[in-house]
């Protein structure tokens, strides 16, 4: 990655940011179009490490997308002390690309809409967007599932984790219940 390399990163991530609906990690499969097959910035490993370090650790879901940069300037870097400065930049750069549309549209739109929230048109589009951020979940969940060791993946998680959509639908058992099920499960090696 060549320092005339990160002006498009950086526009690259403000467009992305525009299209956060529903959150950051509705933006990663574009963001694995590009950093991964269209770039080849990052491997495979690293995009999916770095979305699942940051995912587990606490904090803001959009860390992921600081973890993301600071992997392309490690990579950028030739190696040395300095890997980490490059890393910084790296992880400066995706996201304050990242945050700054959005803050500022959010912020605009938020006054606005709370000012109009009773016009049908801003009520139909708050209902309209909801299965576009399904959308981008399950496009998001398939990139993250289609791994080349998924293929190979035994069948059990599967059935587990459709048990747990089931019985969030279908009853009023608490999500964090579901959850520590499932650390449990996965804790004494069942899963």
């Amino acid at each position: 990655m060549m320092a005339i390399e990160w002006g498009p990163l950086f526009a690259h991530f403000l467009s992305l940011s525009l299209m956060a609906i529903g959150g950051a990690i509705t933006t990663v499969p574009d963001m694995h179009r590009y950093l991964v097959e269209q770039q080849h910035w990052l491997t495979q490993s690293q995009f999916t490490s770095s979305i699942a370090i940051a995912q587990a650790a606490p904090g803001p879901n959009v860390t992921f997308v600081a973890l993301l940069g600071w992997n392309l300037g490690i990579n950028a870097a030739a190696s040395g002390q300095i890997a980490w400065l490059w890393g910084l930049l790296g992880a400066l750069t995706t996201m304050v690309g990242f945050l700054l549309p959005s803050t500022v549209l959010t912020f605009l739109a938020a006054r606005w809409c709370q000012k109009n929230r009773e016009r049908l048109g801003v009520r139909a589009f708050k209902t309209g967007l909801a299965p576009v951020v399904v959308a981008l979940l399950v496009a998001t969940g398939w990139i993250l599932a289609s791994t080349p060791s998924a293929a190979s993946a035994p069948w059990h998680p599967w059935l587990l984790s459709a048990a747990a959509m089931l019985l969030v639908w279908r009853t009023r058992l608490h999500l964090l219940w579901i959850l520590t099920a499932g650390a449990l499960l996965g804790w004494f090696g069942w899963v």
